[in-house]
C-alpha cells in the first residue's frame, strides 16, 4: 500500500512538473499577439543612451578580436568597448591591446584577482564605465551591428531599468548535442524569460544585457562569489520591483557556439546549476513582493534538486512498475509522465522546424532523428551535472570551470541570413 501511494505521488509530482514546463515554453506562441509583443519595437533614429560595453575575456585569444571587431560595427554612434584581461593572461592581452591601439573606442581594464571569474572582471570594470547603461557580452560573441539602436529605443519607450536580448546558439550541426543545446536556447530566450519578465521574477541571461548604470551601481553590481552571477543580479533586481524588458528578435540575437565535448556541457551545466543552488540559498527572492512570483522563483531556481531528483527516481519509478506487482491504476498513473514526455517531443520537433525557418538554416531528417533520440541522452547529461552540482555545492567547492571556445558558430554565423524573418 505504502509503495502504491509513493509511486502515485511521485508520478503525479513529475507530471505536473512537466507540464508546467512545457507551458512556460509554449508562452510566446499562445497567441499571434503575444508573439508579436516579444520583438523589439523599430527604431526611431534618436540615440540618447550611451553604452559601456563589457567584454570579459580569459584565455579568448581565439575568438576575442572577431567579437570585439563586430562590436565597433555598431551602427550606433556613442558607445565604448571595455576588454577586461587576466594579468596572467598575456595572449588574450595581446589581443586586446592590439584591437585598442587601432580604435579609440576600445579600452583594455586588467584584473588583477588571484582567483579568478565572470563577476570579478566585470566588478573590476564596473567603476570605469562611462556610459549611461552597461551591456555584457561574451569573448565569442557575433553582435548584430544595428542591436544597440534597438535597445537604446527599448529603454527610452519602456523605461525599462534593464533590457535583456536574445542569445541563440547556432552552430546546431556540430553534435548530437549541440543540437539539443540550440534548442533549449531557443526556448529559453525566444519564450521563457518572456513570462518571467511579465511575471516581475526573471534570472538574467549571462550576455546581450544591459542595465543602467546607476542601477547597477546600486544593487552593488555583481556578485563575486555567485557561480551564476546573471541570475543573482536578475533576482535581486527583481526584488527591489527594478522593471525588466525582454526582446527577442531573430535579426537582432546575438549568436554564440555550444560548447565543444560533453564534458565541457556537463562542467557549464554544473556551474550554472550550482549557481542556482546558491542564489536559492540566499534568499534574495522572498523578497518578491506577491506569492505567485515567490512560487515561480522557488521552483525556478531548485531546477537542479528537481532534475537531480527526477534523474534518479524516474527509472526506478519505472522498475517498479514493470517488476512489481502493482495494480493496474498505480501503473497507468506511472506513466502519466510519459504523456507530457510524448506532448514536449512533438513540440520540440515544431520549434526545431520553427528554428531552421527563424535563421534561414536546413534543417534535414537526421536532425530530427537526432533530436528525438538523444532526448533520454541529454535528460541523463542534465541529471548528471544536477546531480554534481548538489555535489559540489554540499563539498564548498565553488572554483570556476571555464568554458573554452573555438569559434565553431562563425562558419555558420556568416550563412546565416541577416533579413530573415521575426
Amino acid at each position: 500500500m505504502l509503495t502504491s501511494v509513493f509511486i502515485s505521488a511521485v508520478s503525479l509530482a513529475l507530471f505536473w512538473m512537466a507540464a508546467f514546463t512545457l507551458w512556460w515554453q509554449m508562452h510566446a506562441w499562445r497567441t499571434p499577439e503575444v508573439l508579436a509583443s516579444t520583438r523589439f519595437s523599430r527604431p526611431d533614429g534618436d540615440e540618447h543612451v550611451s553604452f559601456s560595453l563589457l567584454l570579459p575575456a580569459r584565455h579568448e585569444q581565439a575568438v576575442l578580436d572577431h567579437t570585439i571587431q563586430r562590436l565597433l560595427q555598431s551602427t550606433h554612434t556613442d558607445f565604448e568597448i571595455i576588454v577586461i584581461v587576466g594579468h596572467d593572461d598575456p595572449e588574450t592581452t595581446a589581443v586586446a591591446e592590439r584591437a585598442a591601439a587601432r580604435d579609440p573606442r576600445v579600452r583594455v581594464v586588467v584584473d588583477t584577482h588571484e582567483k579568478k571569474n565572470k563577476p570579478k572582471a566585470m566588478n573590476t570594470a564596473l567603476p570605469h564605465c562611462r556610459g549611461d547603461v552597461v551591456g555584457v557580452f561574451d569573448a565569442e560573441d557575433q553582435v548584430h551591428p544595428e542591436l544597440l539602436a534597438h535597445v537604446d529605443h527599448a529603454f527610452r519607450t519602456t523605461g525599462a531599468d534593464v533590457v535583456q536580448g536574445g542569445v541563440q546558439l547556432i552552430n546546431f550541426h556540430s553534435s548530437w548535442y549541440s543540437l539539443r543545446n540550440c534548442l533549449e536556447y531557443f526556448f529559453w530566450f525566444r519564450s521563457r524569460l518572456h513570462l518571467h519578465a511579465q511575471k516581475g521574477f526573471i534570472p538574467l541571461g549571462g550576455n546581450t544585457v544591459f542595465v543602467r548604470t546607476d542601477v547597477l551601481r546600486e544593487a552593488g553590481g555583481w556578485d563575486s562569489d555567485c557561480l551564476a552571477e546573471d541570475c543573482d543580479l536578475g533576482v535581486r533586481l527583481s526584488s527591489v520591483g527594478k522593471k525588466v524588458v525582454v526582446a527577442y528578435d531573430p535579426r537582432m540575437v546575438t549568436r554564440e557556439e555550444t560548447p565543444g565535448s560533453l564534458m565541457s556541457l556537463l562542467k557549464q551545466r554544473t556551474r550554472w546549476n550550482q549557481g542556482f543552488l546558491q542564489v536559492y540559498r540566499k534568499k534574495d527572492w522572498k523578497q518578491l513582493p506577491g506569492f505567485g512570483q515567490r512560487l515561480l522563483a522557488r521552483y525556478t531556481l531548485m531546477t537542479p534538486f528537481l532534475q537531480a531528483f527526477s534523474g534518479v527516481i524516474i527509472p526506478l519509478n519505472v522498475a517498479i512498475a514493470l517488476f512489481l506487482d502493482v495494480p493496474v491504476g498505480i501503473a497507468f498513473v506511472t506513466f502519466l509522465p510519459a504523456v507530457t514526455a510524448l506532448v514536449t517531443f512533438v513540440f520540440e520537433v515544431v520549434g526545431l522546424h520553427d528554428f531552421g525557418k527563424q535563421y534561414g538554416l536546413r534543417v534535414r531528417l537526421v536532425h530530427y532523428l537526432k533530436l528525438v533520440v538523444g532526448g533520454p541522452f541529454y535528460q541523463v547529461l542534465l541529471a548528471g551535472a544536477a546531480v554534481r552540482a548538489v555535489w559540489r555545492e554540499q563539498r564548498g567547492r565553488n572554483d570556476w570551470e571555464l568554458t573554452t571556445h573555438v569559434g565553431a558558430h562563425l562558419a555558420t554565423a556568416d550563412g546565416i541570413r541577416e533579413d530573415v524573418p521575426a
